[in-house]
């Protein structure tokens, strides 16, 4: 377990300097915080700075992390290498300043962030994309959460729409995400979040203990061997666009906001985005470690690679069966928290875009409603054909991958201005705009071309896309 206790290190070593450092370019101040400036009881609420980071944590580590889990290692050792240097790097200052940037445009989206910096014209455009990515993500997450829930808790097999046991729970979940993106924040959220955070956390260190007793062994990194993908995709594009949770996810600039309209102060950022980006990415190496073991000493067959169902072979593998249902149940509530939190900040972006004051509940329901029609449309499409599903999860990973490049261009934009270091964000966004570049131009849901034309084409959007920066920057 060398490699994965080196990147364990990486992790607390990043956020000891490297937070500090990032914390010294934004530059926090005494200025006064949307919570207390725009106080409206929903939310525009102040709370703990421990609350917060709990829900921010809950907010980016549901589902995602998991999955991101059991389907990143596929691609070998390198994962965890590769996991928390990407995090530190990237994925920590991508939370940081998405969180902070919303706490000096009161408390907005990044989607209304974009018109004061890239035009109405822009923000139109992209308001769209948000609202159609989070639509599919609460798809994804009542789906996922009702077949969970049918299958480890109910025992049930028929998982369509014909069984009207499957229809009521998906109905029950589909009401949980509609009542706590409804609810102010202080009155659910920050109700439950601590306790399923506590009980996250839990199964989490459950896990690591039981690594650690059963003296678990792992393959090391090797130079000589990168990549152990066993249907061959490539590190670039494909394990940065199936790695986002715990690495980068620019869904996380929708959850960011969620917590930028209840913190107290701007010091606390550090450890409200930065800080709970690590405890995420540290919780995805942890549930990687065990699905490596899984994968390497055969298990499991190679159907079985990536999917949910590994959590269960994970959980009994190393942790005795009373405290396996711990672990399991922390799982089962994550779907939960990802979902609520999605609509919630689909609520947002929709009543930041047409300046519509939320403390009205009939304001939240004219969103809330229409968004809970569409969800249902899209399950309802989803269960019918369920080979559609894994390509749904594909535009759904694409689409929260695109977020990142806004974020970083925004931030690169004010620290120019501001003469600091714009390069901390410069670099990670034009990466990203390579490999979703390539992704597009060589994934079977783009443009199927050849990985090599595919790069090649990447490079130059890239380079497009410098010039564009350059050019903005020196406008401003």
């Amino acid at each position: 377990m060398i490699t994965f206790f080196i990147g364990l290190f990486i992790l607390l070593i990043g956020y000891l300097t490297y937070s500090k450092y990032i914390e010294r370019q934004f530059s926090p101040d005494e200025r006064s915080v949307p919570s207390k400036d725009l106080y409206n009881g929903v939310d525009y609420v102040p709370l703990p700075s421990w609350r917060n980071q709990l829900i921010n944590l809950l907010n980016i580590a549901g589902m995602g992390p998991i999955l991101s889990a059991l389907q990143g290692v596929v691609f070998g050792p390198i994962f965890f290498l590769i996991v928390p240097i990407g995090c530190i790097l990237m994925g920590c200052v991508h939370d940081y300043f998405s969180g902070m940037i919303s706490i000096r445009n009161k408390g907005y989206q990044i989607t209304q962030i974009t018109k004061k910096y890239f035009g109405k014209t822009f923000f139109n455009t992209f308001t769209v994309i948000v609202s159609i990515m989070s639509i599919l993500w609460i798809t994804v997450f009542i789906y996922s959460a009702g077949d969970l829930y049918l299958g480890k808790i109910l025992n049930e097999t028929d998982f369509t729409f014909h069984n009207p046991v499957a229809v009521v729970t998906y109905i029950i979940v589909g009401i949980y995400f509609f009542v706590a993106a409804l609810f102010p924040i202080n009155k659910l959220m920050a109700k439950i979040y601590p306790f399923i955070g506590l009980l996250f956390v839990i199964g989490s260190i459950l896990l690591l203990i039981g690594y650690v007793s059963k003296g678990l062994s792992l393959p090391e990194f090797d130079i000589h061997h990168l990549n152990w993908h066993y249907k061959n995709l490539p590190l670039i594009p494909f394990f940065f666009m199936t790695v986002s949770c715990g690495l980068l996810s620019g869904s996380h600039a929708t959850q960011t906001a969620i917590v930028a309209r209840t913190m107290k102060n701007e010091y606390e950022g550090r450890k409200v985005f930065f800080k709970t980006m690590c405890f995420e990415s540290l919780i995805v190496m942890i549930w990687a470690a065990g699905a490596l073991y899984v994968y390497h000493n055969g298990l499991v067959d190679e159907s079985m690679f990536g999917t949910v169902n590994i959590v269960n072979v994970v959980a009994k593998q190393f942790t005795p069966f009373n405290l396996s249902l711990v672990v399991v149940a922390a799982v089962l509530c994550l779907p939960l928290t990802s979902g609520d939190t999605a609509l919630r900040s689909l609520r947002m972006v929709v009543a930041d875009a047409l300046d519509l004051d939320q403390k009205p509940i009939q304001n939240r329901l004219v969103i809330i409603v229409p968004a809970m029609l569409g969800v249902f449309l899209c399950l309802f499409y989803a269960k019918a054909y369920q080979d559609q599903f894994a390509a749904l999860w594909q535009y759904v990973m694409l689409f929260n991958q695109l977020l990142v490049i806004p974020t970083f261009l925004i931030a690169t934009i004010i620290l120019y201005k501001n003469k600091k270091n714009f390069l901390l964000t410069l670099i990670p966004g034009l990466f990203y705009i390579f490999i979703i570049s390539s992704f597009i131009f060589n994934a079977k849901i783009g443009l199927n071309l050849s990985l090599p034309i595919a790069e090649v084409l990447g490079i130059i959007v890239m380079i497009i896309s410098l010039y564009a920066i350059i050019k903005r920057c020196r406008k401003e």
